[in-house]
């Protein structure tokens, strides 16, 4: 395929209701090493992202908090842009999504998709929370998955096996609002015909390098050998987010308007900067467009997303990168354990320039996850960017400051071999950046700056100034040389060190036709400090305060909250009932006996309830409200003739009651005095 001039990369939209952790900062440092490599080579290349915005939960918080969700997204824009400022990410523009863009581009493909003849309308089942008194989108249904039997899984796909259903297939399900089982009810629904696209997605994901070969098998296996289904494209209001065209109550869901968020940033830029969109999107003869992410979302990117764009007139992304989890020392991310360290704890703590050597050292093109091994990550940062490149870097400008008046020389003949072993690395040093094979490119760069501390240290000028100082400044520059070429080998993945080291050598803005070991001669700029030696101890604070940050902020007995303060409108009083309805159930006063958390369930803690009499287990969604050791002896009231209801983790044998708002989940107590079993009234 011959190269195209103009580039486009974007990587995922970051949802705007939470914190950027270093899980997220794979993608973003992945992609930005990559634009930077390609920006470095002289490439007319765009970089461009935006909050992702619509959806329920960013209206539900918003609500809890009492701020628009206007407000709300454009909160968390500002903050991500600040953390992915502090890591060196440099988009060329970080918009959003929820703009008149956008909302352009999302109802063009529609229509498009439509005069296709690949929209239709039909009845569908849906869950309904009737206390919340709202539909449920995937992603507020949870349940177990029903082809694996996986727990806790959102209602539209399974994060265990990959299988994608609706929420009604879900095997036990439980609203993820307030933890009550959803009821099923029917709404007019809009589906994207996806099922007549089937053949095109295929000859799509396995042609012309479109994806990995890894991601390619992997979509044929999961989705594309089986039935391909129909898409459904909308939501039920209440729901942030763009209506769609002659409705008032049904809304795009999200997944179709964030990619074309895509779209609309490139208009937002374009419009700003004089130039066309189209050139881009629709013309494409002359334009690449690649596509970071992360393989959760790869089904969405590579079967959803071709399908619409090649319907509507737009073109189809040329590559679709996709990468895998992180792990932190084998063991998924936890809040609990300070392990999902956030970007602004990280950069309190540790140097942002250290996260991004690291991961480049680990990435390839494939989904495979990434581990930080923290004693690794210590280990490997040392031994390369501080005992290699910068140790290089400080003794030969030390040297040639102190002993040699700060000036450059000519280059030691006996130099020239050694250069020309080390520039044999750079054509595949090249191939591998522009390829996603970083942790290639980093093992040749290594191998570079591993000739150049041998070639100085061979030579040894400190003790040929003795004899004859300008072979000592000769073997210097050559040293010199080789920082140099490390500060431009080393830009795409520690642009602030490279840029120190330009500096100290005199020079600036190096790209990567500047790849020689000539420094022109002259005088050395002042020395800066590159980067100081990671300590394991300083990693281990920062994973502390990660954890203590999370404590502070979860409530352990139900009586704090962050969103405590926020405005509240109480839900309104259900049907009338009477009294010998109440009369049937039997609500009795319980001791909890023991607790403990559910393994495998996120929310759920195990209940040993004494009930004066007998003893009952029951399993109830508070576990992110109450530590299970602050229940053990506590009176709570328990419903106790529900039948019992049979769970993956074994049958609760009745209902603790509680209370929900937006500032917790809160057990009903009882006076001490009250004894188990005692009847309520």
């Amino acid at each position: 395929m011959t190269k195209k001039k103009r580039l486009l990369v974007t990587s995922a939209l970051p949802y705007a209701n939470g914190d950027i952790h270093i899980g997220h900062l794979v993608e973003y440092i992945q992609t930005d090493i990559f634009v930077r490599y390609q920006k470095l080579r002289g490439r007319d290349t765009l970089y461009l992202c935006a909050s992702d915005t619509h959806g329920t939960p960013i209206e539900i918080k918003a609500g809890q908090l009492g701020v628009s969700p206007e407000e709300l997204v454009a909160r968390y824009n500002r903050e991500h842009l600040a953390d992915f400022h502090r890591f060196g990410v440099g988009f060329d523009l970080f918009y959003t999504t929820h703009s008149p863009e956008t909302r352009h581009h999302a109802v063009a493909i529609y229509e498009g998709l439509r005069r296709a003849g690949l929209i239709y309308t039909k009845e569908v089942d849906l869950v309904y929370c009737e206390h919340d008194q709202r539909f449920l989108p995937d992603r507020y249904v949870r349940g177990s998955c029903p082809r694996c039997d996986a727990a806790d899984q959102f209602g539209d796909n399974c994060e265990v096996c990959g299988a994608t259903y609706d929420p009604t297939d879900l095997v036990l399900p439980h609203c993820s609002i307030c933890g009550n089982e959803p009821v099923r009810r029917s709404s007019k629904h809009y589906f994207f015909q996806l099922s007549a696209c089937k053949e095109q997605i295929a000859r799509w994901i396995h042609d012309n390098g479109h994806v990995h070969a890894t991601t390619a098998n992997w979509l044929q296996g999961a989705f594309l050998d089986g039935d391909l289904r129909d898409w459904d494209i909308s939501r039920d209001a209440p729901y942030f987010g763009f209506e769609v065209p002659g409705e008032t109550d049904k809304f795009f869901y999200v997944w179709l308007d964030a990619p074309v968020g895509y779209i609309g940033t490139t208009q937002k830029y374009c419009d700003d900067h004089g130039m066309d969109a189209d050139d881009y999107w629709k013309r494409s003869d002359d334009t690449e467009v690649v596509h970071v992410i992360g393989k959760d979302i790869a089904y969405f990117h590579c079967l959803f997303w071709p399908a619409m764009l090649a319907h509507s007139g737009y073109r189809t992304p040329d590559r679709v990168q996709v990468h895998g989890f992180l792990t932190v020392d084998g063991q998924k991310m936890s809040k609990r354990t300070g392990t999902a360290v956030t970007a602004s704890i990280f950069a309190e703590h540790l140097d942002p320039q250290y996260l991004r050597y690291y991961y480049a050292s680990k990435l390839g093109p494939t989904n495979a996850d990434l581990d930080l091994n923290l004693e690794d990550f210590v280990n490997r940062v040392n031994a390369d960017l501080v005992n290699k490149t910068a140790n290089l870097a400080s003794r030969a400008h030390a040297f040639v400051t102190r002993k040699l008046d700060g000036r450059l020389g000519d280059v030691d003949p006996q130099a020239e071999p050694v250069f020309a072993e080390a520039t044999s690395r750079f054509e595949a040093i090249g191939e591998a950046y522009a390829s996603f094979e970083f942790a290639r490119a980093l093992r040749g760069i290594t191998e570079v700056a591993e000739l150049g501390n041998k070639y100085f240290q061979d030579r040894a000028p400190f003790h040929v100034i003795r004899d004859d100082p300008e072979e000592a400044r000769s073997i210097c520059t050559a040293a010199l040389g080789f920082v140099k070429v490390l500060a431009i080998l080393l830009k795409p993945v520690v642009p602030h060190m490279a840029a120190s080291m330009e500096r100290s050598l005199g020079l600036s803005d190096l790209a990567w036709e500047d790849l020689s070991f000539d420094l022109g001669g002259g005088e050395l700029g002042d020395f800066e400090r590159l980067v100081d030696r990671v300590k394991l101890k300083a990693v281990k604070r920062m994973i502390e305060a990660q954890r203590a940050a999370h404590e502070a902020t979860t409530p352990s007995n139900g009586s704090q909250s962050p969103a405590a303060d926020a405005p509240w409108t109480p839900k309104p009083v259900a049907e009338r009932i009477t009294i010998d309805d109440f009369a049937k159930l039997d609500l009795r006063v319980a001791l909890v006996e023991e607790a403990s958390p559910v393994e495998g369930a996120d929310k759920l803690v195990r209940l040993l309830l004494d009930l004066g009499d007998h003893k009952r287990t029951v399993f109830a969604g508070i576990k992110a409200h109450y530590a299970p050791e602050d229940l053990q002896g506590k009176k709570v009231i328990a419903a106790v003739n529900l039948a019992p209801r049979k769970m993956r983790f074994g049958v609760s044998e009745g209902m603790v009651l509680a209370a929900s708002s937006p500032s917790g989940v809160f057990l009903l107590g009882v006076n001490d005095r009250a004894l188990p079993g005692s009847k309520v009234s």
